[in-house]
């Protein structure tokens, strides 16, 4: 079975799969959805690099796909003062 008869299902999986295991990602963590040829991704990742590196993936793995990436940033920074707890 080729990329373009795969279910979307199995292909979101595949794609999964792909961003866990490359070492430059190994995202668990972010959703990936496939409609037609388009694949949105959603969750969250620890820096802007990290977000980029997503698609490069996405690309070299299914190179057909337009991929929309709705990944957010999380902020990691320290709090900038103290919480006061009540």
């Amino acid at each position: 079975m080729t990329a373009e008869q795969e279910t979307p299902q199995y292909r979101a999986a595949h794609l999964r799969r792909a961003l866990a295991e490359d070492p430059r990602t190994a995202e668990m963590g972010v959703r990936v959805n496939v409609r037609g040829d388009d694949v949105h991704l959603s969750g969250e990742v620890t820096c802007d690099e990290r977000r980029a590196e997503l698609e490069n993936v996405l690309h070299e793995v299914a190179p057909g796909l337009r991929v929309h990436n709705d990944v957010r940033v999380a902020d990691t920074r320290e709090p900038a003062r103290r919480e006061d707890l009540r």
